[in-house]
């Protein structure tokens, strides 16, 4: 197992996933859109795994699990915007019947959560 093509591997699907979040919200597809921006940080979070830990990543979503298994030290507010990001996991994939989380999806708050969510990646890239 050649740990820098895994790695390599979750930072390519990770950056595909990227390329879709933007395209999504230029359609006005606000909670897909944060959908797979989640993607991009689950992915940008196993690739940290599959370094510190010379190993494959599990085949989990949470976000706060992959830092501390990957041994990353966020700072309290990475900590607490993952943990909300965390939710949009579930909630564009199981829309409750009111469809709040899409109500709450509107262009400035998603465009804010990307522009977050930006930043936390090549954070987490400058890392690998």
């Amino acid at each position: 197992m050649d740990i820098e093509e895994i790695v390599q591997y979750w930072v390519g699907t990770a950056e595909d996933d990227w390329k879709v979040v933007q395209h999504l919200f230029e359609k006005g597809d606000y909670a897909y859109s944060l959908f797979f921006a989640h993607l991009y940080l689950e992915k940008l979070f196993k690739a940290m795994v599959v370094k510190e830990t010379k190993g494959h990543a599990p085949p989990i979503h949470n976000l706060q699990f992959l830092a501390e298994k990957a041994n990353i030290a966020l700072t309290d507010k990475q900590s607490k915007f993952i943990l909300e990001v965390n939710k949009w996991n579930i909630k564009a994939r199981y829309p409750d019947f009111k469809l709040e989380f899409k109500r709450q999806c509107t262009e400035r708050f998603t465009e804010e959560q990307i522009k977050e969510i930006g930043a936390l990646g090549e954070w987490l890239k400058k890392r690998l």
